[in-house]
C-alpha cells in the first residue's frame, strides 16, 4: 500500500472515531452505517473496526480485546451481511463495520493443549499423530484456511503434518496468531494452530541449525559487553526513552 494510500485511510478512521475517543458531538460525524449486534440495531460511524463500532454502542470489553492491532488473536467475530446466508469470521479489531452487518462475539475455542517437553521429544514425524491424533481426520475441505485472517494456507501446513514434514509446517504458519477461528470451523475438530505451534517448536530445537551471529552475540552479552548500554536506558525517564525510540524510528523510514 502506497504511504499517501495508507495516510488516507488512517485519517479517515481517526475522523470516524472522533466521538468514541473524544467525545466529539455527534454531529460532527459525516457518514454513518446501521449495525446490529446481538440482535439489537446500532447506529455507527462508518468506517470504525467492529470492536471500535461495539464500543460506539455502549459495549465495555472487559475480554477478547487484547492487543487491538491484529497480533494477540483474541477477539474473534462472527457476522453476517445483510442478504448474504454465508457466515464469515474474522478479527475485531481489523474490520471494518459495513451498513447491515449482524455481529455476534464468540468465546474463545475450547481448545486443549498437549502437554510435552520439547528437549525430551525425539524429531520423528509421528509426533504430530502422537500429540494430536485427529489430524487423520481431516478431509480437505480447506474450511480452516478459508476462516484464517491471516490468509494462511492451513489446511496444507495440516497436510505437510501429516507427512511429519516439520519445515513445511513451521513455514507456512509462521504468521498465526491462534485466533482459534480455523478451530472453530473444523468438521473434523482439529485444533489446527497447536498442530502448528508443536511443528515451529520442534523444527526450532531440532531441526534449525544454530545461527552462529545469534550465538556470538549471546556471548557479547554474557561477557558484559552492553552493560553500559543496558544501563543508559534503565536510567533514563519516561520521555527519555520515547524520544530514543522517535529517533531510532526515525532512522529506520525509507522515502
Amino acid at each position: 500500500m502506497a504511504k499517501q494510500e495508507h495516510q488516507n485511510i488512517m485519517d479517515k478512521i481517526a475522523s470516524a472515531n472522533k466521538s468514541v475517543t473524544t467525545g466529539v458531538d455527534e454531529k460532527d460525524i459525516e457518514h454513518w452505517v446501521t449495525i446490529y449486534i446481538m440482535g439489537d440495531e446500532y447506529k455507527v460511524p462508518a468506517d470504525l473496526t467492529i470492536m471500535q463500532a461495539m464500543e460506539f454502542a455502549g459495549f465495555k470489553f472487559t475480554r477478547s480485546c487484547g492487543c487491538r492491532a491484529g497480533f494477540c488473536g483474541a477477539c474473534s467475530t462472527v457476522y453476517r451481511l445483510k442478504n448474504d446466508y454465508k457466515l464469515q469470521t474474522d478479527m475485531a479489531c481489523q474490520t471494518r463495520v459495513q451498513d447491515g452487518m449482524f455481529l455476534v462475539q464468540i468465546p474463545f475455542a475450547p481448545a486443549d493443549k498437549a502437554a510435552y517437553l520439547i528437549n525430551e521429544e525425539t524429531y520423528q514425524p509421528n509426533i504430530f499423530i502422537k500429540y494430536y491424533p485427529e489430524i487423520a481426520r481431516c478431509v480437505s475441505c480447506n474450511t480452516c484456511t478459508k476462516a484464517c485472517p491471516q490468509d494462511l494456507q492451513v489446511m496444507d501446513y495440516i497436510q505437510a503434518a501429516l507427512r511429519g514434514d516439520f519445515a513445511r509446517v513451521a513455514e507456512l504458519s509462521f504468521d498465526c496468531i491462534q485466533c482459534g477461528l480455523c478451530a472453530i470451523r473444523c468438521p473434523a475438530e482439529i485444533v489446527h494452530y497447536h498442530v502448528a505451534q508443536l511443528g515451529r517448536r520442534m523444527y526450532s530445537v531440532h531441526g534449525l541449525k544454530k545461527e552462529e551471529n545469534v550465538e556470538n552475540r549471546v556471548k557479547e552479552i554474557e561477557k558484559g559487553k552492553f552493560n553500559q548500554d543496558f544501563k543508559k536506558f534503565l536510567d533514563m525517564d519516561e520521555q527519555e526513552i520515547k524520544q530514543a525510540y522517535r529517533d531510532q524510528q526515525k532512522s529506520k523510514e525509507v522515502y
